[in-house]
């Protein structure tokens, strides 16, 4: 059973160039009690990709087909008021900053008791709630906790207590938007085992977005790598990180610093430059940097499946 599943998705932004379309064709699931890395460069469209999910694009925005179906329910074709009452309750986010998702002159207990308005609990209720929910993210006396302010913890801390907040109304599915790039190395296993610890306890399907390909192979059962506004491959995480088969995937593993096996003053990168999203190729949108391209990559998009792995790429013999 899916909780999400994004179907043919196509997003455009209008600019003073012209359209610049930043999803194309999207497709993919999450399915229950799931774990699901979305990874790419910056650019790829994976804040895009969360923002329409959430019903949050940009004014300029505008979804041009597919669908974002979430229990039944395409979000796209929802109400505002509608969308108002599943974020929050049913979906949920925790984004990479912590101090710009945690309101600095309002004390944490009130911040978590205003989560829970939707709830006919008494106040002494939302609030033990927010207890019990502290201490599973383990954060030390909970009580004098809930009573200060977010300058008073530390980056670590202030993560925890967002991830906390985002999990307080038990969701379906919890976006975490790279949640962990503003820790150390320390913070970042230590966060990525709470995940899995409260995924496991509240039940939910986490949609989890990195850049970070170690966090990525540690956290997620299923992966999705987007290049430019598609998703170029699709597998799980032990398809992906040990069987590549799209060229940008096995490209962007290259670059992968914890895989360098000497030292080198100069790190590896993928030749060449991002297309311009104004006027995207006709095929496959890797062609101009990629190393084993033919003539047919630059006029035809394919997708070729191996099993449940699958990648858009001619170079891919299908199953």
């Amino acid at each position: 059973m899916n909780i999400l599943e994004i179907k043919n998705l196509n997003v455009s932004f209008q600019t003073e160039t012209g359209d610049l379309h930043a999803l194309r064709d999207v497709s993919f699931a999450v399915p229950k009690n799931c774990i699901v890395g979305v990874v790419g460069e910056s650019g790829c469209g994976k804040s895009t990709l969360i923002n329409t999910i959430l019903g949050l694009l940009a004014q300029n925005g505008r979804v041009d087909s597919g669908e974002v179906v979430f229990h039944d329910q395409n979000l796209i074709t929802l109400s505002h008021q509608d969308m108002q009452n599943i974020r929050g309750v049913k979906i949920s986010t925790v984004f990479q900053d912590p101090m710009g998702a945690l309101n600095p002159v309002i004390s944490v207990g009130k911040q978590m008791e205003h989560i829970q308005y939707r709830s006919k609990e008494s106040r002494e209720e939302k609030r033990q709630n927010a207890i019990a929910m502290l201490k599973q993210v383990r954060i030390p006396d909970p009580e004098n906790a809930l009573m200060r302010h977010p300058h008073e913890f530390s980056g670590g801390m202030k993560q925890r207590i967002s991830i906390a907040m985002a999990l307080m109304m038990k969701p379906d599915l919890l976006i975490a938007d790279e949640p962990t790039t503003a820790l150390d190395a320390t913070l970042e296993i230590a966060t990525i085992e709470l995940l899995k610890e409260l995924q496991e306890q509240i039940g939910c399907s986490i949609l989890f977005i990195s850049h970070h390909l170690g966090v990525i192979a540690e956290l997620c059962e299923k992966v999705l790598v987007m290049y430019a506004g598609e998703v170029v491959e699709r597998g799980t995480a032990k398809q992906i990180f040990h069987n590549s088969l799209h060229p940008y995937t096995q490209k962007l593993l290259e670059c992968d610093p914890a895989r360098l096996s000497d030292h080198n003053q100069v790190l590896p990168t993928i030749p060449g430059e991002i297309p311009d999203l104004h006027h995207p190729h006709r095929g496959c949108i890797f062609f101009d940097r990629c190393h084993v391209s033919a003539e047919i990559c630059q006029t035809q998009p394919q997708d070729a499946a191996q099993g449940d792995h699958i990648a858009r790429c001619h170079m891919v013999k299908p199953c």
